[in-house]
């Protein structure tokens, strides 16, 4: 019988607030927490607000020569990472190096640090870069710092599939667990503020222009007018059943099933991606996990906020689910959209509302979008089946599904 993969420990950096206690708190409250963007000043850009990182204190989580040497996105899977191992009951190095491994999802790199270097190169009178430049901005930088510093020498890796990276991190580590790999840490981070990865962002055409954080991000609205940026996400301990349980860890769930396609084509200004490549990756995800539609609580979707790409998810579900809609809850508008960080923290908020027996009511829509019509969530509620499943579509055509069946809630952490 295959090794089963469970996750045992959850780190949350989020722009809800830094672990996934004051996570959970904020999705609760259902409080926006998208503002003015702080990171740089963005005067004369159409879009100037996001999701940041409230009171993140980088020195906490990570010494003097790792900071100078990695970018905040690095930053911020330092202390995610930190917090899922402490959370998970794990040390801070790993005790068998080669039975731990690190599988992160990136997408963009260290866009402040490479922007602050740049600018020296172009603008300053040296016309040189740090020696750092090489390693900080590189797309797998994290990954590698942290399989450095925590001496995870396991089959490691980084995915680039945007959004849906954050996901497909996590079916790669359940795939390392079944090969025989006790302990992975999956999941992502993302920092995607500086005035070159805003630059980059606008130039697609689906950032959000309203000049209100409460009011511009808004998927599945009849007001939608695209997303917000975002910093932070989550990172997991991904570990094999039995060495779980051997240790007598807590185990939020299981990794069941995961599914990913590709539409073959890139996002334009006009595209709205393929939903039947999207459902088919929802229905290798549930085949996969054994599971049939009807048996699924929730659903956590991509909900990018852009008119055109919403009704093509809400199409896609319609086709899985047909007349049998579960539930729909998605919390990006209190974030912004992280990228591949966004999908992970989708991740964390699915086991957390098992952990707490609480599915989160949605924020938003307050009036859905024609095309748009799914079972949103409108208040908190109870857990039936106690499986979720959370999907991401990633720019140029990435899709990605994933099964996570609940465990039990542990005595006194129900909401």
């Amino acid at each position: 019988m295959s090794a089963r993969a469970v996750v045992t420990g959850i780190g949350v950096v989020a722009p809800t607030g830094v672990g996934a206690d004051a996570h959970w708190r904020a999705v609760l409250a259902g409080t926006r927490r998208t503002g003015p963007i702080t990171l740089f000043d963005p005067a004369g850009y159409p879009t100037r607000f996001g999701g940041e990182v409230p009171d993140f204190t980088a020195d906490s989580y990570a010494d003097s020569r790792q900071l100078v040497q990695t970018d905040r996105w690095t930053h911020l899977g330092f202390a995610a990472t930190r917090l899922a191992l402490a959370d998970a009951g794990l040390p801070d190095r790993a005790p068998d190096p080669y039975g731990y491994a690190v599988t992160l999802a990136s997408s963009s790199g260290g866009n402040l640090f490479g922007q602050r270097e740049l600018q020296r190169l172009w603008g300053g009178a040296s016309r040189t870069v740090g020696a750092y430049q090489s390693i900080a901005w590189f797309y797998a930088a994290s990954v590698g710092q942290l399989s450095i510093h925590h001496q995870f020498k396991g089959p490691s890796g980084v995915l680039v599939a945007e959004t849906a990276g954050g996901l497909d991190s996590l079916a790669h580590a359940a795939r390392a667990v079944r090969r025989g790999t006790p302990v992975v840490i999956a999941g992502a981070t993302e920092c995607p503020l500086s005035p070159y990865a805003l630059a980059c962002q606008l130039r697609s055409g689906l950032l959000s222009d309203v000049a209100d954080p409460e009011r511009a991000y808004r998927p599945f609205d009849a007001a939608a007018s695209g997303y917000l940026p975002a910093e932070g996400g989550a990172v997991f301990v991904v570990e094999e059943l039995g060495h779980a349980l051997a240790r007598g860890a807590r185990i939020y769930g299981e990794v069941s099933g995961w599914g990913a396609t590709h539409d073959a084509a890139h996002t334009t200004a006009d595209s709205a991606g393929d939903p039947a490549q999207y459902a088919r990756a929802m229905r290798l995800a549930l085949d996969r996990a054994g599971v049939a539609a009807a048996g699924i609580d929730v659903v956590l979707p991509d909900a990018l906020g852009v008119a055109r790409y919403d009704r093509s998810e809400a199409e896609a579900l319609r086709a899985v689910f047909a007349d049998r809609p579960p539930p729909v809850t998605t919390q990006k508008p209190l974030t912004g959209r992280a990228h591949q960080g966004g999908s992970a923290l989708d991740v964390a908020t699915a086991l957390l509302a098992f952990a707490h027996d609480t599915l989160p009511a949605s924020a938003g829509p307050d009036e859905v979008a024609d095309g748009c019509e799914l079972d949103f969530l409108r208040e908190h509620r109870r857990p039936r089946s106690r499986l979720a499943l959370v999907c991401a579509r990633g720019f140029d055509g990435f899709n990605s599904a994933l099964v996570l069946r609940g465990a039990a809630p542990v005595r006194g952490e129900t909401s």
